[in-house]
C-alpha cells in the first residue's frame, strides 16, 4: 500500500485547479444539511444520500473522472440502501460506544468505507456493505488512524482561522480518503 504522505500528496495534486468547485460543493453540501436540520427528521433522512453523494464526488477525482456539483445528489440514485447505511451505522456505533468509546471508535474505521463501497455495488444491500467494509479494514485501521492524525496540524492551524481553513481541508482530507479506499481495493 502507498503511504499516507503519497496520498496526500496525490490528493494535492489531483485537487490543483479545481480548488474552488470543491470549496463550493462543500459549501452546498453543508448549506443543505443545515437547512435540513430546520426540519424535525430532516437530517434522518437526507444524510445518507447526501454522505454518498459527497464521497461518490470525491471518488469521482480520485479515479481522474470529471466531478460535478450533481454528484451530490447521486446518493438519491441508491436512496433506500444510503438511508439504511446511514441508520445502520450511527446505530452500531451508538451501541458500539456505550460499551465503551474505544471499541466505537475502532468500530467507525471499521465501518469508514462502507459508503465508497456501496457506491461501486449499487446492488449490494446496507449490511452487506458494512460487512464489505469490515473485511476490507482488517489489518488497515491503525493506517487511516494515522491518515487521519497526520492532518491534525492542519486541523489546529484551521481552527486559528476561525474555522475558515476547514473549507480547504475538508476537501484536501475527503480527496485523501478517497484515494485510500482506491489504493485500498486495488490491494485486496
Amino acid at each position: 500500500m502507498k503511504e499516507n504522505s503519497e496520498l496526500r500528496a496525490a490528493a494535492r495534486t489531483q485537487l490543483r485547479g479545481i480548488w474552488l468547485p470543491a470549496v463550493g460543493m462543500l459549501l452546498v453540501y453543508g448549506i443543505i444539511i443545515s437547512l435540513s436540520g430546520l426540519l424535525l427528521i430532516g437530517p434522518l433522512i437526507l444524510s445518507g444520500p447526501f454522505t454518498l453523494g459527497f464521497m461518490a464526488y470525491y471518488l469521482k477525482i480520485a479515479r481522474s473522472e470529471k466531478a460535478k456539483l450533481e454528484n451530490l445528489f447521486d446518493g438519491f440514485k441508491q436512496f433506500g440502501s444510503s438511508f439504511l447505511l446511514w441508520l445502520l451505522e450511527c446505530i452500531f456505533l451508538i451501541l458500539w460506544t456505550c460499551l465503551l468509546i474505544i471499541p466505537g471508535i475502532i468500530k467507525c474505521f471499521s465501518y469508514s468505507m462502507a459508503f465508497y463501497i456501496l457506491k461501486d455495488n449499487p446492488e449490494i444491500g446496507a449490511l452487506e456493505a458494512i460487512t464489505q467494509s469490515r473485511k476490507m479494514m482488517n489489518g488497515y485501521k491503525g493506517k487511516l488512524f494515522g491518515l487521519y492524525m497526520s492532518f491534525i496540524g492542519w486541523a489546529l492551524l484551521c481552527c486559528l482561522s476561525l474555522g475558515i481553513g476547514f473549507l480547504w481541508l475538508v476537501p484536501y482530507v475527503s480527496l485523501s480518503l478517497a484515494n485510500f479506499y482506491e489504493d485500498l481495493k486495488q490491494n485486496q
